[in-house]
Parts: C-alpha cells; sequence; structure tokens
C-alpha cells in the first residue's frame, strides 16, 4: 500500500525541470529537445514550458520547463516549481566549468538540500554541456569536482544551518563522518555528455542521445 501511495504521488508529477547557471546553454537545449532546431537564445528572466513527447513512444510525454539560471531570479523560480518535478536536469558549462565550479556548487547544494527536493526525490541527470567544444571538461572530471565542493560547501554551512528537512531538523548533505559522494543521496544521480549546438554549429544537429535516453528512462 505504502509503495502504490508513493508510485502514485510520483506519477502525478510530470515536470523535468532544466536548471543550471546562466549561460550554460539551458534555454538552446530546450529549443532543441522540442524541435531539434537551432535558434540563437537570450539569458532568461521567466520560466518556458512545454510538452515534450518522447520520441519513441509518442503517448508518453513530460512536461519541460526551462527555468533562469540569473542568481537572483533562480531560486524564486526553483521554489515555484520544485514541488511538480519528476526529474532535474542540473546543466552545466563543461568549458567555463573551472573557472565557475564554486557558483555551480553552491546552485546545486541549495537544490539538493532543499526539503521539497529532499522528501519527493526526483531523479536528477548532470547535464555536462557545450562538449563540442575542445576545452570542454569531462563528465569524470565535472563529477569528481562537484563532489570535493560539495563536501567543503558541507562543512563551512554545517556551521550555521538555515535549511530544514521534513522533521523540521537541519537538512544534511550525504552521510555524516563520510566524505559526500553522489551515491549518498536519496535521488539517483547520473552524468552525461551533451552539445546543444552539436559539432557542425548552427547548421547541425545537436548532440543529445544521452540525454533524451534518460528522458525516456524517467518519464
Amino acid at each position: 500500500v505504502i509503495w502504490r501511495f508513493v508510485q502514485g504521488r510520483r506519477s502525478s508529477r510530470k515536470a523535468v525541470l532544466l536548471l543550471g547557471l546562466c549561460d550554460a546553454g539551458k534555454t538552446l537545449l530546450f529549443a532543441r529537445l522540442l524541435s531539434g532546431k537551432y535558434r540563437d537564445t537570450q539569458t532568461s528572466i521567466t520560466d518556458s514550458s512545454a510538452t515534450y513527447r518522447l520520441s519513441r513512444d509518442k503517448s508518453t510525454n513530460v512536461t519541460l520547463i526551462d527555468l533562469p539560471g540569473h542568481e537572483s531570479l533562480r531560486l524564486q523560480f526553483l521554489e515555484r516549481f520544485k514541488a511538480a518535478a519528476r526529474a532535474i536536469v542540473f546543466v552545466v558549462d563543461s568549458v567555463a566549468f573551472q573557472r565557475e565550479v564554486k557558483d555551480v556548487a553552491e546552485f546545486l547544494y541549495q537544490v539538493l538540500v532543499d526539503g521539497t527536493v529532499l522528501r519527493n526525490a526526483p531523479a536528477l541527470l548532470i547535464a555536462c554541456n557545450k562538449q563540442d567544444v575542445t576545452m570542454a571538461k569531462s563528465a569524470k572530471l565535472i563529477q569528481q569536482q562537484l563532489e570535493k565542493e560539495l563536501n567543503t560547501l558541507r562543512v563551512t554551512r554545517s556551521a550555521a544551518p538555515t535549511t530544514l528537512d521534513s522533521s523540521g531538523g537541519p537538512a544534511q548533505l550525504g552521510k555524516k563522518g563520510k566524505d559526500f559522494d553522489f551515491s549518498q543521496l536519496p535521488m539517483k544521480v547520473e552524468f552525461v555528455e551533451c552539445s546543444a549546438r552539436g559539432s557542425k554549429g548552427e547548421e547541425g544537429d545537436a548532440d543529445l542521445e544521452g540525454l533524451e535516453k534518460w528522458l525516456v528512462k524517467v518519464a
């Protein structure tokens, strides 16, 4: 009975949220998934949503929601849509990652210790975008660096926790007494390399095969 109740709650959540910093490529990725076409994008200041029909099963669909990445807006929009999230795609700029790692980890930390996210445990994909660029960091390196930064954040934040879990206590990221890694989280976390632009630029196709397979799986 409990399993059916949990499954029922999960099936009522149909949104896949696209999160990430400004210029990570969320909006182009959103456009590519929906139309397959390249289009010029600007920094989003509001959300965009559309029904995404899975290519292998047209009767199955999810609602893709692209949320603004600007620092002053992103938590406000996450607050609005987090309860509807069946899954989250956290988009990372693989080219700028080394420079932005602290900001990326900070935003991801805020997502991961959110009480609603912890309780609902939506599937999480870290989409390492812009892999068409030679200087892009690999998904493996990005995972290692994020785990290291999140571990540091966990230590510094534990002195003054501001997030409460469902029991009213401070939310704990990962397992106490152990270095953080993504396997410790209540949701399944996967990493994928992708390119919303594609190796041939505006005229070519995007490289989103790994992301599209993941969307089929979580739908």
